[in-house]
C-alpha cells in the first residue's frame, strides 16, 4: 500500500546517473566493439529517454547500430568517421525535459608514417641543428623518443640533447663526430599503446672549410652563464671578468666550458662577464652583465617582492630568509607569503637578511636572490629639498611639503623666517625640521574655461568635434587632458576613434571619428597650468540602430502558424519604426525571414504571428528591430517549438523505374524530405496496375528513407508497360497520390548474336569493328547498343556502343600484334551472346626517328623548308609522306600540310614569326615529330638556317 501512495506522487525528472566521455581505440573499433553510454532519471510518471548526437535527435531504429536500453545507448559496429562526436540524453515527463550534460566520444588512433625516406642532414662539428620528428596523423596523446643507429636503446637527453614531447623533434648542440648517424624518431600513442617509426634521418658532417664564430650569445640566469654557438670547427671558449678580477675557488671552472657556473652568489660577484669563442679562423666575443638584487629599506616602513616564474605545469612558489622557509603564522602577522608575493609590514633591523624565492614544478627548481636592509638614520633634507619657489592662483590653496629622511621618525616643526608658525584657521602644520627655510610666492590670475557645458547628439557613423577654449594668463602653460566616464583618453589608442584637432594654444578639442554607440557618454576636458586646474564636462548622446529585442516567447503553435511576443530593447534615441521575425529549423541554411500577420509588424506592436509553417518541425525564432537609422542586431533565439503533426500533403518526386531481374516490376522515387512528413509514422503507398486493367494493386513502404519497391511475379511479362503512382501516410493519416506514370517490367537480355562481324587495322593503335545490326522480335528483347570485346594474350577489354551504330573504332593498341574481337548485343537485362571472334593484326608502328637536319629559308612571302629523308626500322612501316604543320603562335591550332618529298614551299607572310614541325607518317600512322623550330619576320630579307634534330 505504501508503495502504491508512494508511486501517485508526481514528480518531475531528475537526473540520477549521467554520461560520461569516452574515448576508444581505432584498433578496437575495427573488431566490432561497442560502447554504452548510462542514463538515469527518476520522475512520476516515469521518465522517456531520447538521444542527440551532435545536437541532432538520434532516432533508433530496426537494424540499426542505436539502441536504448532504459536510458541507455548502446553503440554497436562503432565507426569513427560516423559515431564521433557529442551526445546528450533527453528525459522527459508530463512536467517537461531536462538534458543531461554533454558527453563526447573520440576514437584514438595512430597512422604510419607517410614519407619512407627522408634526406641527410648536414651540419659543420661544433654547430647546433635539429632533427624534425613529423608524427604521422593521430589522435590522442603522444610520447616521442629517438632511435640512434637502429640500436635497441633511445637516445637519452642530456645537456647537449633534448627531446621535445611537444613536437617530437630532437635538438643537438655543438655537433660532435660521435653524433654521425642515422636517426629515427618512434611515436607512441598513450591510449591505443600502439607505437610506430619514422624514417631514418642521417646526420652527416659537412667538410666545407672553417669559418670565423660568429653565432655568439649568452644567456643570464644567475648563478649561471650560458654560452651557445654554432661556427666550425668547434671553437675554444674562455670566461674571465671585465675588470681583469680573478674569478674566486667557489667557480667551477671544470665544466663544460660552455657554462659557467658562480654558486653562491654575493654582492662580490656583480660585474660584467666576458666570453671569448676562437677557433683558426678567428675570434669572437660576447659580454652579460650580472647585478645583485638588493634593497635598503628604513625602520618601519613596507616591503613588498613579487616572484614570477613561467613553465608547464604552472609553478608554485615559496620564501626562504636565511635558508629557513618563510611562512604566514597568522592573518594580522607582519609577513605575509601568498601566489609568489612576500610582504613585510613595520620593518625591524631584525628583518636584515638574504632572502630567496623558489619555483618549482615536477621539473624541478629555480631560485632567485635578494638582500634586505634594514637601517636607522638620522634627519636628511638631501633627497627631498623645499622648492625655492611655488606659484599659486590669488585666493587658491597652496600645500608646502617637507618629507626629511630619518629612521625612526622624529619630530619636525616650521618657521617663517625665524619666527616659529603655529597653527591657524588658515594655516595647517604638518611637517619640517629645526631648520628654517625662505619662501617666495607669485600669484597669477586664474584660468576659466570658456566653453559652456552643453550636450551633443551624433548619429553612428559620424564624426564629431568636442571644444574645449580657455582663458588664462599668458605666461602660464597649458596642459589639455580629456575623460570618457571618468577613464583617462589615451590618443593614438582606442582604436583610432579619438584625435586631437586643437589648432591654437588655448584650445583643447578632440574629434571622434566614426562614432559608434559605445562612446556615448560622459566626456571631461581639465585643463591644469602650475598653478590651478579647472575642467568642464560634455554629455555626448549617440543615436543608433535599435538593440536587440527580449524575452522572445511563443505563446500559441499550430501545425503552420506560432503566435511570438517580445519586448523591445533600448531604441539608442531614435524611436522603433519595425520589427523583422526569422526563423530557423535543423533543415534551413541559416536563418530566414518569415510570413506574418500582420505582414508588416510596426514599431509599436510586440506580437505577431507566423504563418506557412511547416508541421512537425522544430522553429527557432528570433526578432530584428529598426528605427530610421537602420536595423540592430537580432535578439537571442526564443526556446526549440515543435509544430503540430497533420497528414501529409507532399508526395515524392521523380517516380521511375524499370530494369530489374526477370519477372520484376521495379518503381523507384525521391525521398519526401523530413521537413515534409508532417508528423511521425510516415511512409509511402505504391500504387501499380498492368496496362488496360481498372483495379490497382497497393503495397505500403513504411520506411521515410525508402526510395525503391520491387513487386516480383513470375506471372510478369518481360517489358510490359504498368500504370504506377506514389503516394504518402503517416500516424495523422493518408496523403494525396503522385501523378500516373508509365513503367515496363524488367526484360530479358538479348537472344541473338550479331552477324558479319569484320575488323580491319587503320593503323599501328588503331582497329575498325563492324557487323551486322539484330532486329526487334516479338519476344520484347530490345538493343540498347553492342559491347565490342578484344583480347590479346591473357588481357581483354570491352567497349560500348549506343543505339543502332553497326561500327567501332578501338584506339590505344600495339603495332604489330594481333587481337582478337567478338560483338555481343546488350540491354538493361544484360549481354546477350556473343558473335563469332575474329582476328585482326594492327600496322607496324610508324616511324621512330624524327626528321633531321632541317634547313629554311624566306624570300619575299615564301618560306622554303628542306629535311633529311627519314627512314623507317626494319619493324616499322615505311615512310609514305611527311605532315608540316605550321602556326604562328604557340596556342592556335596548326595548319598542315602533306606532301611525299622532302622539301615544301610554304606561301607565308614574312612579317609575322611561324612555328613549324615536321613528322613523317605511313600506313602505321604519324611518326616522330622534328623538334618546335621558329622562323622569325624576315622583313624582306634573306636568311637560311639549318636546324639538326640534336641541338
Amino acid at each position: 500500500m505504501g508503495s502504491l501512495a508512494e508511486s501517485s506522487v508526481l514528480q518531475s525528472p531528475v537526473f540520477t546517473k549521467q554520461p560520461g566521455s569516452i574515448v576508444y581505440p581505432v584498433e578496437t573499433v575495427e573488431n566490432g566493439r561497442e560502447v554504452v553510454f548510462s542514463c538515469e532519471a527518476r520522475g512520476s510518471p516515469a521518465p522517456a529517454y531520447r538521444w542527440k548526437l551532435n545536437g541532432t535527435e538520434i532516432l533508433p531504429k530496426a537494424g540499426s547500430h542505436f539502441s536504448l536500453s532504459g536510458g541507455n545507448l548502446r553503440i554497436s559496429r562503432l565507426n569513427r568517421d560516423r559515431d564521433a562526436g557529442t551526445y546528450q540524453c533527453l528525459a522527459s515527463n508530463s512536467f517537461g525535459t531536462i538534458v543531461s550534460r554533454e558527453a563526447s566520444l573520440t576514437f584514438a588512433y595512430l597512422e604510419s608514417f607517410k614519407t619512407q625516406r627522408r634526406s641527410p642532414v648536414s651540419v659543420r662539428e661544433g654547430q647546433g641543428m635539429v632533427l624534425l620528428c613529423g608524427p604521422p596523423p593521430h589522435s590522442g596523446d603522444l610520447v616521442f623518443s629517438w632511435i640512434f643507429n637502429e640500436s635497441t636503446t633511445f637516445v637519452q637527453q642530456e645537456t647537449r640533447r633534448f627531446i621535445s614531447q611537444e613536437t617530437g623533434n630532437l635538438y643537438i648542440a655543438k655537433v660532435e663526430p660521435s653524433d654521425v648517424g642515422n636517426y629515427t624518431c618512434v611515436v607512441t600513442n598513450t591510449v591505443t599503446k600502439t607505437r610506430v617509426q619514422g624514417p631514418s634521418t642521417p646526420l652527416v658532417l659537412r667538410s666545407d672549410g672553417d669559418y670565423v664564430p660568429t653565432s655568439i650569445c649568452l644567456e643570464l640566469f644567475p648563478p649561471f652563464l650560458f654560452f651557445i654557438s654554432s661556427p666550425s670547427p668547434a671553437p675554444s671558449i674562455t670566461w674571465r671578468r671585465e675588470d681583469g678580477a680573478p674569478f674566486p675557488r667557489k667557480v667551477d671552472t671544470r665544466k663544460t666550458n660552455g657554462v659557467l657556473e658562480i654558486p653562491y652568489f654575493q654582492q662580490d660577484d656583480v660585474g660584467t662577464y666576458e666570453c671569448v669563442a676562437e677557433n683558426s679562423r678567428g675570434m669572437n666575443k660576447v659580454k652579460g652583465k650580472l647585478s645583485f638584487y638588493d634593497v635598503q629599506k628604513l625602520i618601519d616602513d613596507s616591503l613588498v617582492w613579487e616572484c614570477k616564474a613561467t613553465g608547464k605545469p604552472k609553478p608554485s612558489y615559496r620564501w626562504m630568509k636565511n635558508g629557513e622557509n618563510l611562512e604566514s603564522t597568522e592573518v594580522r602577522s607582519r609577513i605575509q607569503v601568498a601566489n609568489g608575493v612576500l610582504s613585510i609590514s613595520r620593518l625591524t633591523l631584525s628583518d636584515t637578511g638574504m632572502y630567496q624565492c623558489v619555483a618549482g614544478n615536477k621539473h624541478g627548481e629555480v631560485y632567485s636572490n635578494a638582500e634586505l636592509r634594514v637601517i636607522a638614520a638620522a634627519p636628511d633634507f638631501s633627497h627631498n629639498q623645499l622648492r625655492s619657489q611655488t606659484m599659486v592662483k590669488v585666493g587658491g590653496d597652496v600645500l608646502v611639503e617637507c618629507r626629511p629622511k630619518m629612521s625612526p621618525w622624529g619630530v619636525i616643526s616650521w618657521r617663517k623666517g625665524s619666527e616659529p608658525l603655529q597653527q591657524t584657521a588658515r594655516l595647517h602644520l604638518s611637517a619640517c625640521d629645526q631648520a628654517a627655510y625662505k619662501i617666495t610666492k607669485c600669484v597669477s590670475e586664474a584660468s576659466v574655461i570658456t566653453t559652456q557645458p552643453s550636450t551633443l547628439d551624433a548619429t553612428v557613423g559620424e564624426s564629431v568635434v568636442l571644444p574645449c577654449q580657455v582663458s588664462h594668463d599668458p605666461s602660464l602653460e597649458l596642459k589639455f587632458t580629456w575623460f570618457f566616464n571618468e577613464q583617462l583618453i589615451h590618443f593614438g589608442s582606442h582604436d583610432g576613434f579619438f584625435e586631437k584637432v586643437g589648432g591654437q594654444h588655448s584650445a583643447g578639442d578632440i574629434m571622434i571619428r566614426n562614432i559608434q554607440l559605445k562612446h556615448a557618454g560622459k566626456y571631461t576636458c581639465a585643463v591644469q597650468t602650475k598653478v590651478d586646474s579647472i575642467s568642464v564636462a560634455l554629455d555626448l548622446i549617440v543615436r543608433g540602430p535599435p538593440a536587440p529585442p527580449t524575452q522572445i516567447h511563443v505563446e500559441e503553435i499550430t501545425d503552420t502558424t506560432a503566435s511570438l511576443s517580445w519586448r523591445p530593447g533600448p531604441d539608442n534615441h531614435s524611436p522603433i519604426t519595425a520589427y523583422t521575425i526569422q526563423a530557423r529549423t535543423p533543415f534551413s541554411l541559416g536563418w530566414q525571414a518569415v510570413t506574418t500577420v500582420p505582414e508588416v509588424v510596426g514599431g509599436r506592436q510586440l506580437t505577431a504571428v507566423v504563418i506557412d509553417l511547416n508541421p512537425w518541425v522544430e522553429y527557432e525564432f528570433r526578432v530584428l528591430a529598426s528605427n530610421r537609422i537602420g536595423t540592430g542586431e537580432p535578439s537571442k533565439p526564443s526556446k526549440q517549438a515543435r509544430t503540430k503533426s497533420t497528414s501529409p500533403k507532399v508526395t515524392p518526386a521523380n517516380v521511375s523505374g524499370g530494369g530489374g531481374s526477370r519477372s520484376e516490376l521495379v518503381i523507384t522515387w525521391e525521398p519526401v524530405p523530413e521537413e515534409l512528413q508532417n508528423g511521425p509514422g510516415f511512409g509511402y503507398v505504391v500504387a501499380f496496375r498492368p496496362h488496360g486493367a481498372t483495379g490497382w494493386m497497393q503495397a505500403a513502404v513504411p520506411s521515410p528513407e525508402a526510395s525503391r519497391y520491387v513487386f516480383k511475379n513470375e506471372s510478369i511479362q518481360p517489358f510490359s508497360p504498368f500504370h504506377v503512382k506514389v503516394g504518402v501516410y503517416n500516424n495523422e493519416g493518408e496523403g494525396p497520390f503522385g501523378p500516373v506514370i508509365t513503367i515496363y517490367s524488367a526484360e530479358e537480355e538479348p537472344g541473338r548474336a550479331p552477324t558479319r562481324v569484320r575488323a580491319r587495322s587503320l593503323s599501328a593503335a588503331e582497329i575498325e569493328v563492324s557487323w551486322k545490326a539484330l532486329p526487334w522480335n516479338a519476344s520484347k528483347r530490345r538493343v540498347l547498343g553492342y559491347e565490342v570485346k578484344k583480347k590479346r594474350e591473357d588481357t581483354a577489354s570491352v567497349q560500348r556502343t549506343v543505339g543502332n551504330q553497326t561500327s567501332s573504332v578501338i584506339r590505344g593498341l600495339r603495332g604489330s600484334t594481333s587481337y582478337y574481337i567478338s560483338v555481343r548485343a546488350y540491354n538493361t537485362a544484360g549481354t546477350g551472346p556473343p558473335s563469332s571472334t575474329v582476328n585482326v593484326t594492327t600496322k607496324k608502328p610508324p616511324p621512330s626517328q624524327p626528321p633531321d637536319k632541317v634547313m629554311w629559308n624566306t624570300s619575299n612571302s615564301k618560306i622554303i623548308v628542306n629535311w633529311e629523308q627519314v627512314k623507317a626500322l626494319e619493324n616499322e612501316s615505311e615512310v609514305t609522306g611527311y605532315k608540316v604543320l605550321y602556326k604562328k603562335n604557340r596556342h592556335s591550332r596548326p595548319s598542315v600540310m602533306e606532301t611525299n618529298t622532302t622539301s615544301v614551299e610554304l606561301a607565308l607572310p614574312t612579317d609575322e614569326d611561324y612555328i613549324i614541325q615536321i613528322k613523317p607518317f605511313g600506313e602505321g600512322g604519324d611518326g616522330s615529330s622534328s623538334r618546335q623550330i621558329t622562323i622569325p619576320k624576315t622583313a624582306g630579307q634573306w636568311r637560311d638556317r639549318v636546324l639538326s634534330q640534336s641541338i
